[in-house]
């Protein structure tokens, strides 16, 4: 600040006195000053991002363990002209599962001493090369206490500098001869696991279809630097805890066609029994063909008869789910969707159904629950069920805990340092431009309909919200996640009875909305960023949800490199459609890069023959020098907070606020 624009620290008086607070006397503000100055020096912090997990923790937590390829990097860069390349492999396995490949390393090594020598003097070095970005103070809030201060010593001494070599040396050995080798190892492991990623950028759908989303909430409610941009599974699940019906049923049935107990009962404790006890006494004589579970996973394929049951649980919670969207469709009639009211057109004796006026062939033609005069209403015993389902959603202390978790760390939409963050899509009118959306009493576009959105999804969990205003937005989850113009869907319809119930495969083609179909082009895209006020010579779109279908020439770069599509179909589900198991953005210092996922197998193969899940690494843009963190939305924070800092020396000096010794 110069010059020194006096009147200006005298109206900043009250908040230079707060700082001042912290920042008692010129000494402290001036080495807090010079402290900021130096993080804005350093090479700009890994991010990561990755979208569509859906339920796949074993190779979400791979991913997590070796930083998507990062740390196999630096062991390649250190090491990779004086090892061979099984010896790299069995490095980076043991720093991302140090505890269970230490049991196969003991069980075969002769010389175990040599072993910790050799691999500790490695794992140091790797260590100070993903530490060397940050400052010490963040790698020593990473480091375990028991082992806190040998690590610091060891990632600030160089064992080349003669004068420390022997004390290096020193150190190494009496690690092991005190017994405290393997512990000392995990504990570095981990260290480098966790300062891999600096952020962590989740882009929506951690739930439904595989078996662990529990698990991966598990880990991130632990985790310490991650964002999420809310995804249309999560807005379902989000909606089955708030107490949406439709919502339940629907979390229910693709837990059923995916064969994925283990969430609803392992994870989250909701009880089944009801389900599968109505099933069995009304579809007990229905073979339920077109609900036979999808299964992706063979060593979870359950016996004939569990899978029998599933099955008529499946078309019991279809039909049920069909009959509650409808009384939604009733309820919110500004939706528009009163075409999705599908069972009045049932002709089962006929063994057709009428929609839109045309008839079309059914190819299941059992319906014991549906009253031709009433078919939308529910019977006594489907009433009586979806009461106790719904106790069960809204009982569940692990479920409300990990919905907070989205809702603490979660949001529509994200902007970190020039990308602009969704899941989905953007509605856009048929032009290009953004398209205006009903949100309860008032409609927005771009910006201001993402926030929205986002305020009515928090609204369903605050217990200060007007009641009607409350049941709109619990209402709200259902319309997210299949909604015409829903930022999270954007299709036309979503054609579930369809693909169950109708032989005509022209009834289940969902139309896109506008932004899938022009977001090749560049100019639209700048408009986008335009509106979100995303700025930068690199900037871009990052998306997920639609998967790239790389078998069929897709490819995860658009519009001149401004979009980045990054689901390539972390779930199973999906392998045989895309070719690939997901993608993973990295964006550090140097650029940004796409690594291609190979399918993962298990955990137990990783660990006991080195087998990772990196395919083919892309450079989507290499920066032409090194970016730093003062080149980061960090650093103009950090920026700011000088500014600040320098404005309270100029009002120490001046005598404007008054020094304090510190206490």
């Amino acid at each position: 600040m110069s010059p020194i624009d006096t009147a200006k620290l005298e109206n900043d008086r009250r908040i230079l006195e707060l700082l001042s607070q912290t920042f008692p006397n010129v000494s402290a503000a001036s080495t807090e000053i010079i402290n900021l100055e130096a993080i804005l020096n350093l090479p700009k912090g890994t991010e990561h991002f990755v979208a569509d997990l859906h339920g796949e923790h074993e190779a979400f937590d791979h991913i997590l363990r070796n930083a998507s390829g990062n740390i196999k990097r630096k062991v390649s860069e250190l090491f990779g002209t004086s090892m061979r390349e099984q010896e790299l492999r069995d490095l980076c396995t043991l720093i991302y599962y140090p505890e269970r490949k230490l049991e196969y390393i003991k069980a075969e090594e002769n010389d175990l001493d040599d072993f910790y020598a050799v691999t500790l003097h490695r794992l140091i070095a790797v260590c100070q090369s993903v530490s060397s970005k940050y400052t010490r103070s963040k790698v020593r809030k990473a480091l375990p206490k028991e082992f806190s201060y040998i690590i610091e010593e060891l990632l600030h001494e160089a064992p080349s500098d003669p004068d420390k070599e022997a004390y290096f040396k020193r150190i190494i050995e009496t690690i092991i001869s005190t017994g405290q080798a393997d512990a000392f190892v995990v504990a570095i492991c981990h260290v480098i696991q966790h300062l891999g990623i600096d952020q962590l950028h989740v882009l929506g759908d951690i739930f439904d279809r595989g078996p662990g989303a529990h698990l991966i909430m598990d880990t991130l409610c632990g985790y310490n630097h991650f964002d999420i941009q809310w995804g249309n599974h999560d807005a379902l699940w989000m909606g089955a805890s708030a107490g949406n019906d439709a919502c339940i049923a629907n979390v229910l049935r693709l837990s059923l066609r995916y064969c994925n107990m283990a969430t609803l009962e392992d994870g989250y404790g909701i009880n089944l029994v009801p389900l599968a006890t109505f099933a069995m006494e009304t579809y007990g004589d229905d073979p339920c063909e077109n609900f036979v579970p999808n299964i992706v996973d063979t060593e979870r394929t359950p016996d004939k008869k569990t899978l029998q049951l599933l099955a008529r649980m499946h078309k019991a919670i279809s039909i049920i789910q069909f009959k509650l969207e409808a009384a939604l469709v009733d309820r919110r009639p500004e939706w528009g969707m009163g075409s999705r009211k599908l069972l009045a057109g049932l002709k089962p004796e006929k063994g057709l159904i009428t929609i839109d006026g045309v008839d079309y062939s059914l190819k299941d033609c059992r319906f014991p629950t549906i009253d031709k005069e009433k078919p939308y209403a529910l019977t006594q015993e489907e009433a009586g069920l979806m009461a106790k389902l719904h106790h069960s959603f809204r009982v569940s202390d692990k479920l409300k805990k990990h919905i907070h978790c989205l809702l603490s760390h979660g949001c529509m939409y994200g902007v970190y340092n020039s990308n602009l963050l969704f899941h989905a899509s953007m509605p856009l009118n048929a032009d290009g431009t953004l398209k205006e959306v009903a949100v309860g009493h008032g409609r927005y576009k771009g910006r201001e309909l993402m926030h929205q959105v986002g305020m009515t999804m928090r609204a369903a969990f605050n217990d200060d919200t007007p009641h009607d205003e409350r049941e709109f937005a619990i209402d709200c989850f259902w319309y997210l996640w299949c909604g015409p113009d829903s930022p999270l869907f954007d299709k036309s319809k979503m054609a579930t009875f369809e693909r169950y119930f109708v032989e005509e495969t022209a009834t289940h083609k969902e139309e896109k909305g506008y932004y899938y179909l022009l977001r090749d082009n560049p100019d639209v895209i700048d408009h986008i960023l335009d509106a979100f006020g995303v700025e930068g010579e690199h900037r871009h779109i990052i998306n997920g949800h639609v998967p790239v279908r790389i078998n069929k020439g897709e490819k995860p770069i658009r519009a001149n490199g401004k979009l980045l599509v990054i689901d390539g179909g972390f779930a199973k589900a999906y392998h045989h459609t895309t070719g690939i198991a997901g993608y993973t953005l990295i964006y550090h210092s140097r650029g940004l890069q796409l690594v291609q996922h190979e399918p993962f197998t298990s955990t137990e193969e990783a660990i006991r023959n080195g087998t990772d899940i990196l395919g083919a690494t892309q450079i989507v843009e290499l920066s032409a020098k090194r970016m730093r963190v003062r080149d980061t939305d960090k650093g103009d924070e950090l920026a700011g907070q000088i500014q600040e800092l320098t404005e309270l020396l100029h009002a120490f000096r001046l005598g404007i606020v008054k020094e304090r010794s510190l206490k």
